[in-house]
């Protein structure tokens, strides 16, 4: 399973791909938002891609733009900015993870593996193959969401595990804690504000395929949930 590493830090790029080829994968190295974007569409079995925000010439945040046009590839962004607000940015630009610099490459790994498990529909329930909530059609099989008229929504993996969840058991209000460790399968770290990124950016691009539905909805102080 190949995974692309992007750095413009040799060493990182090396350190990580060293972990990466002792859990198996095949580690991909690019030095350059221009040079991931080729080697993306070299590689199209890419499984996952490890992202540094701070570049010259094409940032990361950039790289995740253009990536996002056309492919929902899981991104870990890692970088040496830790503001919340960085973090936001570049989980609302459609990064799946954010790990901060200095990093342990153990941590770095678990989140690729969690990912993975993820983007591959290893949902271990036994709810139906397909859900009918609101206006939409779930295949739990094939990752696919449908509109009732037909219109496909894309979304990433981390997204997807989401609104399954929540649909899943209609009525029922998740924590931003219980979402986190049901669907990124870590334990909880100040998940709230990454869940709530990840929940806005899934309720636009349902909204936008459905004309305004909401399907989601917020429970002030206490989480989400889907109406039954």
């Amino acid at each position: 399973m190949k995974i692309l590493i992007v750095d413009d830090d040799k060493e990182i790029v090396q350190l990580l791909s060293i972990y990466a080829t002792n859990e198996g994968y095949e580690p991909i190295a690019a030095y350059s938002g221009k040079e991931a974007i080729t080697k993306l569409a070299t590689n199209p079995d890419t499984a996952l891609m490890i992202l540094d925000i701070m570049m010259p010439n094409m940032s990361g945040i950039e790289v995740v733009k253009e990536v996002r046009k056309d492919n929902q590839i899981p991104i870990i962004i890692v970088s040496a900015k830790t503001a919340d607000m960085d973090k936001i940015q570049g989980l609302i630009t459609g990064a799946d993870d954010y790990v901060t610099k200095p990093f342990n490459p153990l941590e770095v790994m678990a989140r690729v593996k969690s990912l993975l498990r993820r983007s591959e529909g290893q949902v271990q329930n036994t709810t139906p193959d397909t859900l009918e909530v609101g206006p939409l059609k779930i295949n739990k099989d094939s990752h696919e969401v449908v509109t009732l008229t037909g219109k496909q929504i894309q979304l990433t993996a981390l997204e997807f595990g989401i609104l399954y969840l929540l649909a899943s058991h209609p009525n029922r209000v998740f924590s931003a804690d219980e979402i986190f460790e049901r669907v990124w399968q870590q334990e909880s770290i100040v998940s709230a504000k990454t869940v709530m990124v990840h929940v806005s950016h899934l309720r636009d691009k349902i909204e936008e395929a459905t004309g305004g539905e909401k399907v989601i909805e917020t429970v002030w102080g206490v989480g989400y949930k889907v109406e039954g």
